[in-house]
């Protein structure tokens, strides 16, 4: 048994150590959500919310929550002040994933790559379930951890339909196979076209625990559905 636990253990240190950005090519629109739905109920009544400017990494801060960025308010911002990193966590699965203010509850499978090289999907038909990237980082340990889920799919809406609504200074929880509970606050919210996907923002290293939860979004197609990737960038502030 001691063999056999250090073998899977030198076997998961391998995996995590492939390089992200390498293993990875941007999160296929086609993948992850086609529009199904949107063709058959009309775009205009169910299309999904998208970020706001204000939600931007790049917007000013102090820009009020749901302002776009350049618009003169004339009142104080809105937003908490920005929450301090926690301590890394040691590595473990993470099994459930929460957020809050979007009422999202739902279980985690590992997904691997695709023979193309792209991050691979939880299936189409379970609306309620989210993925995590099993041969990355696990969320809470340091560096970047991955999540992805569908928008939607042919019966309605999915696990991250409202994903676009999060604003920073919210919370995204994910549960732990060592029963503890890792913390995020959201930094930023963007929308990105598939053919502008920055991989290095996205997937690249980081020297903290931090966690991106992508879906689709952006602009809509009836040709091919979705054209782009909403992607939520958070640090870890706290576990319990």
């Amino acid at each position: 048994m001691p063999n056999r636990q250090a073998g899977q253990a030198g076997e998961r240190g391998r995996r995590r150590s492939r390089p992200l950005r390498a293993a990875i090519a941007a999160v296929s629109v086609f993948a992850l959500c086609s529009g199904v739905w949107l063709l058959q109920s009309g775009t205009a009544t169910h299309a999904p919310p998208q970020p706001s400017a204000a939600e931007s990494a790049d917007a000013p801060t102090g820009t009020p929550t749901g302002t776009p960025t350049g618009t003169p308010t004339g009142t104080p911002t809105s937003r908490p002040p920005r929450a301090a990193a926690a301590p890394a966590l040691p590595p473990a699965p993470p099994t459930r994933i929460r957020i809050p203010s979007l009422r999202v509850d739902a279980p985690l499978m590992g997904l691997g790559l695709t023979a193309g090289g792209s991050l691979d999907v939880p299936p189409a038909e379970r609306r309620d379930l989210a993925g995590w990237y099993e041969a990355g980082t696990t969320p809470g340990e340091r560096g970047t951890a991955i999540v992805a889920g569908h928008v939607d799919n042919a019966e309605g809406p999915a696990v991250f339909y409202a994903l676009g609504a999060l604003r920073k200074g919210q919370t995204v929880e994910v549960d732990r196979g060592d029963g503890r509970t890792a913390v995020f606050t959201v930094d930023a919210v963007e929308v990105y076209d598939s053919r502008d996907f920055p991989d290095d923002k996205v997937y690249g290293t980081a020297a903290r625990p931090e966690l991106r939860v992508i879906t689709c979004g952006g602009g809509f197609s009836k040709k091919t559905g979705y054209l782009g990737n909403v992607v939520v960038f958070a640090h870890l502030t706290g576990s319990r």
